[in-house]
């Protein structure tokens, strides 16, 4: 299938690693112009050179905390001044600490609104312009399965992530009529290093997760990667407003 993302003008946040790179590369493997951002410059500029090997165009790499405001500023405008325009925004990032959801104080709740729902706010806030003038966009969030299916211990990714699925879908309201799409992908046992992480914390291998996926298997990035460049593609433009799990099956309900 052709997604037609030749050229196109494409940021993924949080591109150093998982998730994030992978979607970063799919996109350069299909000749978009991406521009990637990540917190850790040495991470990033990994990324970069990973991203652009073999890409047909160069990759641009912005340093930047999306927990910021002036960051989420600052990678729009190093786009802009880049391209010319946004074509497509990835809203990406790591999660928020776990733990039990009345053990945070008000400090660590702030961080996590910060991370996971305030990044996104802005990043569209900051992207959506330019998609108007350009006459339509994409806008691709990675959230997480908790948010469907919530996990003890996750209430801070759970809460700050299901206020990006009602924003989403509020927005893609406002902006349908300028051709711009809206829709999060919910990404369920994928092997990242968030994922190694967690089952690190909980004292248990990743091959045991996989017994609870009806495929049999944790899933890859590459294949979140994949659907969001779907969902950024020209193929996309009657999906608006919508959540997609992608998780092998693991999730309990009909809808």
């Amino acid at each position: 299938m052709h997604l037609g993302l030749e050229d196109k003008v494409v940021i993924v946040n949080g591109a150093s690693q998982g998730i994030g790179l992978a979607t970063a590369r799919f996109f350069a493997e299909e000749g978009a112009r991406v521009v990637i951002s990540a917190r850790r410059v040495e991470a990033l500029e990994r990324a970069r050179a990973q991203v652009g090997d073999g890409a047909r165009n160069a990759v641009v790499a912005v340093q930047g905390d999306i927990r910021k405001a002036e960051d989420c500023a600052r990678v729009v405008a190093e786009t802009l001044k880049a391209h010319g325009g946004i074509d497509v925004l990835v809203n990406n990032d790591g999660a928020p600490p776990l733990g039990g959801a009345l053990d945070f104080d008000d400090a660590g709740w702030g961080k996590a609104i910060e991370q996971n729902l305030m990044s996104v706010i802005r990043m569209c806030r900051g992207a959506v312009p330019s998609m108007r003038a350009r006459g339509g966009g994409r806008i691709v969030n990675i959230a997480a399965l908790s948010a469907l299916q919530p996990i003890p211990k996750f209430g801070l990714s759970v809460a700050t992530w299901a206020g990006v699925i009602g924003f989403s879908k509020t927005l893609s309201l406002e902006v349908a009529a300028d051709g711009i799409t809206i829709n999060t992908i919910c990404p369920g046992l994928i092997d990242t290093p968030r994922l190694q992480k967690v089952t690190e914390q909980s004292g248990g291998p990743m091959q045991e997760l996989a017994r609870d996926v009806p495929v049999g298997r944790v899933g890859r990035p590459q294949e979140v990667a994949a659907l969001a460049a779907f969902l950024a593609s020209k193929h996309a433009g009657y999906l608006t407003g919508l959540t997609f799990p992608i998780e092998g099956g693991l999730r309990k309900a009909v809808l």
